[in-house]
This record gives structure tokens, C-alpha cells and sequence, in this order.
């Protein structure tokens, strides 16, 4: 019982909406407002900057990992507490309180959690997603591959059940959030990484 708090502090962190807080003070720029509406890097890239994309990105990845990490420190031997933080950190972004219950996909601060729980199976997504975009051009398409092939390569390399069972939840809401970029892959209507650069 003394450790029931991590999993909300994990959830208050998770929900912290970086891409927003960098969009408002860096350029003034509300980026709920503009393009897909997405609180996360790419979205960022898109209408701050490529550099602060990258720091939404990092930023978001680290409110997944540190919550693994130091639920795995303070807590050692409480048995999949480390998971339940990540999860309720990717629930607190794609949640958040502190945006009505809004937030964003889930892509980066899921890619924190693994890399922290198994960062061989994270490499491995990270490969999965560059090798997608780099193929079809699309984020939303790669962001999918990436978070399902976490699950299958933390099964493969043999970790705890839990994690597992983790990684298929996170791909599942990944998936739930990007319900609107599948729609407009199907239709041919989502918007390409290389054209929007452009752009």
C-alpha cells in the first residue's frame, strides 16, 4: 500500500503537455489549434520547428522513463509497479487533466516506458518505425508498426509477462488515438513526413 501513490504521480507526470507549454512559449502558437491538433513531436516539428519537435519528443520520452526508473530504484521488489507507473504515465498523456482529459497519442512517452523496461526491444521498434517512414512516408503509419512491435519483440527476448501485457495495452491505446490517421490512411488523405517538410 505505501507505494499506491506512484501510479498517480506517474499519471500527473505523464499528463505534463510539453508540445503545448514549448508551442505557446516559443512561438506563440496554440498547435491544438493547427494541423492534426496533436499535443506531440511531430506536430511540434510542424508548425514550431523541427529543433523543438526534438525537445518535445525528448521531454515527452522522459515523462515515461523516469517514473520506470524510479519506481524501479525506491520500490525495489515491488513487483510490476515499474509497469503500472509507465502505464499511467502514457495514460496521463494521452489523458491529461490538465488538458480536459485531451492529450496527445502516446508515441513518445510509450517510447520512454520501454526503453526503460527493455531498451533492446525499444532499439528494435525505433529500427520498425524508421524503416516505415522511411518506406510509405508517413508518421501515423510507422508510429503504429513501432508501438506493435514492442510487444512482439519484449516476447521474443523473453520478458516478465507483465511487460508484455504493457506493451500490447499501450499499443492498443496508441491505436485508439490514432483512429482519425488510420481513416485518413485508408482514404489517402494523411499527410506525408517528406511533403510536409516541404510545406
Amino acid at each position: 500500500m505505501v507505494w499506491a501513490g506512484f501510479p498517480i504521480l506517474s499519471y500527473l507526470i505523464g499528463a505534463i503537455p510539453f508540445g503545448r507549454v514549448i508551442g505557446a512559449r516559443v512561438a506563440k502558437v496554440d498547435v491544438t489549434q493547427h494541423g492534426s491538433g496533436n499535443i506531440g513531436a511531430t506536430n511540434v516539428a510542424r508548425h514550431v520547428g523541427l529543433k523543438w519537435g526534438v525537445v518535445t519528443l525528448l521531454l515527452d520520452a522522459l515523462k515515461g522513463a523516469v517514473p520506470v526508473v524510479a519506481a524501479g530504484v525506491l520500490a525495489e521488489g515491488a513487483r510490476g509497479l515499474p509497469e503500472a507507473c509507465g502505464l499511467a504515465a502514457i495514460l496521463g498523456h494521452q489523458f491529461s487533466v490538465f488538458m480536459g482529459f485531451g492529450g496527445g497519442k502516446g508515441v513518445a512517452t510509450a517510447l520512454g516506458v520501454f526503453a526503460a523496461m527493455q531498451a533492446l526491444a525499444c532499439v528494435g521498434a525505433v529500427t520498425v518505425f524508421l524503416a516505415v517512414v522511411a518506406l510509405f512516408d508517413y508518421v501515423s503509419l510507422g508510429s503504429l508498426a513501432a508501438a506493435w512491435s514492442i510487444p512482439i519483440l519484449m516476447g521474443v527476448m523473453g520478458s516478465p509477462p507483465e511487460r508484455i501485457i504493457v506493451g500490447l495495452i499501450a499499443a492498443a491505446l496508441i491505436t485508439i488515438r490514432h483512429r482519425e490517421n488510420i481513416e485518413r490512411l485508408i482514404h489517402g488523405h494523411e499527410s506525408r513526413w517528406k511533403k510536409a517538410k516541404k510545406d
